[in-house]
């Protein structure tokens, strides 16, 4: 867990920094809009990614969106970042992918070079053949 994720507020700091009452935050919480981390005497606590979910929670509503709106916004945009996640992973994937065909295509090009060179005797020798190889091409 990140420090940007670490339960750091109770009821009354949190709602104070988001602006509101103490008891919309009891009524976010029970229709779904916010899930603050527990102590072991069940004591509400937020984190800093809870207070910025509050903000904009009061940025939305104060637009004019009902709680049923910015439930649906919320859910879209943890999709849409969901989604953006994996797109970032999987580029990643293809420039590793990448980077491994190329290394293939280099012993690939190598071998082909020493090939040619070990079927002139006057170019190599058979134990330069062997070393490159082992240098270059095997694994």
């Amino acid at each position: 867990m990140d420090d940007f994720d670490k339960p750091l507020y109770m009821i009354s700091i949190a709602a104070e920094l988001a602006g509101v009452h103490p008891q919309t935050l009891r009524m976010y919480e029970q229709k779904g809009l916010i899930t603050p981390k527990r102590t072991g005497g069940n004591t509400r606590m937020y984190s800093q990614a809870d207070i910025e979910r509050l903000n904009m929670i009061s940025e939305l509503t104060s637009e004019g969106i009902n709680l049923a709106g910015v439930i649906r916004i919320l859910d879209l945009q943890g999709r849409l970042d969901q989604r953006d996640k994996e797109i970032d992973d999987l580029h990643k994937r293809v420039r590793r992918l990448a980077d491994r065909v190329h290394e293939l295509e280099t012993r690939a090009t190598v071998s082909d070079l020493v090939d040619s060179a070990s079927k002139d005797t006057s170019l190599m020798d058979p134990v330069s053949t062997t070393a490159i190889r082992r240098i270059f091409i095997d694994d």
